[in-house]
């Protein structure tokens, strides 16, 4: 016989010495009864044993089996939904950064046609088909350059948006440089300090402090060429209005002049005096007209000059009329440069007919030839800083 099966004999006969028949004598009350368990029955109910307790096991690992695998699934769900969440998160987080770059462009937008009415008089509906113009012949390097290709589409359109804006605020920036620093050097040749004048401009301002923030919580700077061109425009403002206000014109028209700026012999006492104005001598009633456009504040007598009128400029600059012999015009009007004013006449402390013409700054007497007398190429700037300041004027009266 092979190895194979005399180990499965010896199997059997093991277990079969396990199952014996036994005989149990039970004894009660006297009375004696035989019990027989026989090997049989006994395998019998040790197979049905064995078999519920594999049964048991079965069912066992099946609820293990079950719960492992359900607790992995629940894992699973669970880390997906996280990252559900997380992807929702991200999506939330770049719509708010979508929408707060929308709206920061906007305002810079607001900020640059605001601008552009209030120094230029330019309309954002008048500009936009130019604007339309140059952005469809808009190089492709401006659309590209610096742009991050791994951006989204939404990103990589919002970022042109913001070069253009930013392209758009240097050029402007050149262009109110280049106002500025010719009307500085007019300013200058006529003797005042353009330095000073825009330092006393900027001194006159003031008010509580509001953080600026229109459309997001978040502050965010307009950027470098913004605040660039801010400062830029203020000077330029000051330094063309400052222009546009100096007296250059003829306050009547007349061939000489009977007394310059400065020191003189008093016409009555013949002692030493300080002048502050010039004379202009002529026929009684001849047209007496404003040097340049202002508002009218004065129009009456005053100590030692007659009947008066004064004409402000504004930027400190302020034209005085003396000696009239009549008025034609009243306090508040605004008039032009040219526009009739007053009579020449001989009121006051006057030996004849004549027109006494001052021009103060900041109240202070300065010379006026210096601005009667300007060069033909400061003249042109002052002309041109006109045309745009009466620009403004009519927008504003539209």
């Amino acid at each position: 016989m092979s190895s194979k099966y005399m180990g499965l004999r010896d199997l059997r006969q093991r277990i079969s010495a396990l199952f014996q028949d036994h005989e149990i004598f039970i004894r009660t009350h006297g009375n004696v009864r035989f019990l027989r368990i026989s090997a049989v029955w006994q395998k019998r109910v040790a197979l049905i044993a064995g078999a519920v307790v594999l049964l048991w096991a079965g069912i066992t690992l099946a609820i293990l089996a079950n719960q492992l695998l359900t607790s992995g699934e629940r894992a699973d769900v669970a880390e997906k939904q996280a990252a559900a969440a997380a992807a929702e998160a991200r999506i939330a987080k770049y719509r708010d950064n979508v929408a707060e770059s929308v709206a920061d462009l906007d305002e810079r937008q607001e900020q640059l046609e605001q601008w552009s009415k209030d120094h230029f008089g330019v309309e954002p509906a008048a500009a936009a088909p130019e604007a339309a113009t140059e952005a469809k012949a808009a190089p492709a390097a401006l659309e590209t350059s610096a742009i991050d290709p791994n951006l989204p589409p939404e990103a990589q359109m919002l970022a042109r948006l913001e070069k253009r804006q930013e392209a758009f605020a240097g050029r402007l920036l050149a262009a109110v440089n280049e106002r500025a620093a010719k009307a500085e050097v007019a300013v200058a040749q006529l003797g005042l300090d353009p330095r000073s004048l825009v330092r006393n401009a900027a001194a006159g301002r003031g008010g509580p402090f509001i953080p600026y923030r229109g459309k997001m919580a978040k502050t965010k700077a307009f950027g470098a060429s913004f605040a660039a061109l801010e400062g830029a425009l203020f000077r330029m403002e000051v330094l063309e209005r400052t222009l546009v206000a100096v007296p250059s014109g003829k306050p009547a028209d007349v061939l000489m002049l009977s007394s310059s700026f400065g020191y003189r012999s008093d016409p009555f006492t013949g002692a030493g005096a300080m002048h502050a104005g010039l004379d202009f001598p002529g026929p009684l009633g001849t047209p007496i007209v404003a040097a340049a456009p202002g508002r009218v504040t004065f129009v009456g007598q005053k100590s030692g000059y007659g009947n008066v009128v004064e004409v402000d400029h504004g930027q400190g600059i302020l034209t005085r009329y003396a000696h009239l012999s009549g008025f034609t015009t009243a306090v508040g009007s605004q008039v032009a440069a040219g526009q009739q004013i007053a009579k020449m006449g001989s009121t006051g402390r006057s030996t004849g007919s004549h027109l006494h013409f001052e021009v103060r700054l900041n109240g202070v007497a300065v010379n006026p030839r210096r601005f009667l007398e300007a060069k033909a190429d400061v003249l042109e700037v002052k002309d041109d800083a006109r045309q745009r300041v009466g620009a403004l004027a009519a927008s504003s009266a539209r």
